[in-house]
């Protein structure tokens, strides 16, 4: 059995349900099981080369899911490529993986300017049959039977590429077993069924597409926005009764702070899951109380994707869990092991491991940098935290994020949730900056809430009152709006950047 098998299934069960639902219109699942059928024949047709890749350049569309759900079906590799990236990176993959077939929009024509491969243009609807088009591909191939194909689960799926700020980017192989066991976790953690109505918010190309087999396997509906931001997520929730979705953080306050905003406008929610960052307890304590019981949260990584642990709404009526991000799922350990090797007891915070169906198989054509991250078949993320005696993995952070201030270990995230505990602080970072005394000086950048005030002294006074000296950040820097990635991540490396290269800077 391999991933697409779940949507066969469905589409048989539920063939006159709704599989997506588009803002020009809907398409059941019978009628998404032949263009996803008709797509992959015409995928094979061009290169039927098992295993070769298949690039997507795209934003969120109808057109970008059956794209993703063919390329499932005919045994061939998917290399997701971010919409929003630059045309060196995105130029930089396509070398690395060798794409023979490239999907794309017209909005990301102008990244894909001479690459190599075979072009396949979506949302465009053609009269006449054409292999130009997904949906000349389609017509060309209307009636296709679903491909067969032989391969063990530990062949490539997908090869997604980390976000990391130094160096060449890696390419994650995602294999057949780690999607299996992504799809299994979903549905189980969350509880997905035939009512669910998905909200499609953040890009397919990342988090979102280990969300669409898993809703599609149990009958549910992906809903595609009409447009982007805030504003055109609460309406989706509002006017079209979408039920669960997963976003960064940063979508979730923005949401909160819209004009009138109120929790009648998600009158059908009941899983709303976030990933990509952490969330200090204080705002946990204001999204439940906007949003009801309904908050939920993953921790993962493209090695390991998604779903490594999780949080269900059940586990945050406990304010002592806010800090964690859950108990290991199916599949997969998750321990903490020291420097040397060893696997720490309870309550001992060291780096954050984990072995098991969910870890990927290796970094594209590197193989050194695959056995530095995976040995004797644990995963080392490169994260570091502690489980305390029930289960539940708390995060620290990364371990080259630690501040080392005096001899003093300080962990961002613990002067990160003191910080959060102002009114006036809307998000927030801290790193360390090098220091002739200190070796290190703890120092935040604080993005202050809309209509409120705030000083350098009053708030580095609050966090002493509550963290000690020790911890407490000796600067401050304000900011109108924090840097963040293209989907929304904070970046901490951009602040430290620009710290370090201000004529203040000493």
């Amino acid at each position: 059995m391999f991933p697409i098998d779940f949507f066969w299934r469905a589409s048989l069960r539920w063939p006159d349900r709704i599989a997506i639902d588009t803002p020009n219109g809907s398409i059941t699942y019978n009628e998404l099981a032949r263009k996803v059928k008709a797509l992959a024949g015409g995928l094979i047709d061009l290169d039927p080369q098992l295993q070769s890749r298949v690039a997507i350049c795209a934003g969120n569309s109808a057109d970008h899911i059956i794209a993703l759900l063919a390329i499932l079906a005919c045994g061939k590799s998917w290399v997701p490529l971010n919409p929003k990236s630059t045309r060196p990176e995105i130029r930089r993959i396509i070398d690395i993986t060798e794409p023979s077939l490239i999907i794309y929009d017209e909005t990301c024509a102008d990244l894909l300017i001479d690459a190599p491969g075979l072009f396949i243009l979506t949302g465009i609807e053609n009269e006449q049959p054409s292999s130009k088009t997904v949906s000349g591909l389609i017509k060309l191939h209307d009636g296709a039977p679903p491909p067969s194909f032989e391969l063990p689960l530990d062949a490539i799926q997908a090869i997604k590429f980390t976000g990391g700020t130094t160096g060449a980017p890696k390419g994650v192989m995602q294999p057949y077993r780690a999607w299996m066991t992504n799809i299994s976790n979903q549905i189980h953690s969350w509880g997905f069924d035939e009512n669910e109505r998905y909200i499609v918010a953040a890009p397919i190309t990342h988090g979102t597409s280990t969300y669409i087999v898993p809703i599609l396997a149990q009958g549910g509906c992906h809903v595609i926005l009409d447009g982007a931001g805030a504003e055109v997520v609460r309406t989706a929730f509002k006017e079209r009764a979408g039920t669960a979705c997963f976003m960064p953080p940063t979508l979730l306050y923005m949401l909160m702070a819209l004009p009138n905003a109120s929790r009648k406008d998600y009158p059908k929610l009941r899983r709303l899951i976030y990933g990509g960052a952490p969330m200090p307890p204080e705002k946990i304590r204001a999204v439940r109380e906007f949003f009801g019981p309904v908050l939920c949260t993953t921790y993962g990584q493209t090695e390991a994707p998604q779903i490594l642990t999780a949080m269900q709404p059940e586990d945050f009526e406990d304010p002592n869990n806010w800090a964690s991000v859950g108990r290991a799922t199916w599949f997969s350990d998750v321990a903490i092991m020291s420097p040397d090797g060893k696997l720490l007891p309870n309550g001992e915070i060291g780096e954050v491991v984990a072995r098991g169906d969910l870890l990927m198989t290796g970094y594209w054509r590197m193989p050194e940098k695959t056995a530095e991250t995976i040995q004797d078949g644990w995963l080392h993320t490169g994260d570091r935290g502690l489980i305390d005696h029930r289960g539940y993995l708390y995060l620290k952070d990364r371990l080259k994020d630690i501040v080392i201030t005096g001899g003093f270990n300080v962990y961002p995230v613990d002067v990160e949730n003191a910080l959060s505990q102002h009114p006036a602080v809307h998000e927030c970072l801290v790193f360390g900056v090098p220091d002739d005394k200190w070796g290190e000086s703890v120092q935040a950048a604080v993005q202050i809430r809309p209509g409120h005030q705030l000083d350098e002294v009053a708030l580095i006074s609050f966090v002493r009152e509550l963290l000690g000296p020790v911890q407490t950040p000796k600067r401050i820097h304000f900011y109108e709006s924090l840097p963040r990635s293209n989907v929304g991540k904070l970046l901490k490396s951009a602040v430290l950047q620009n710290i370090l290269n201000s004529p203040t800077h000493s």
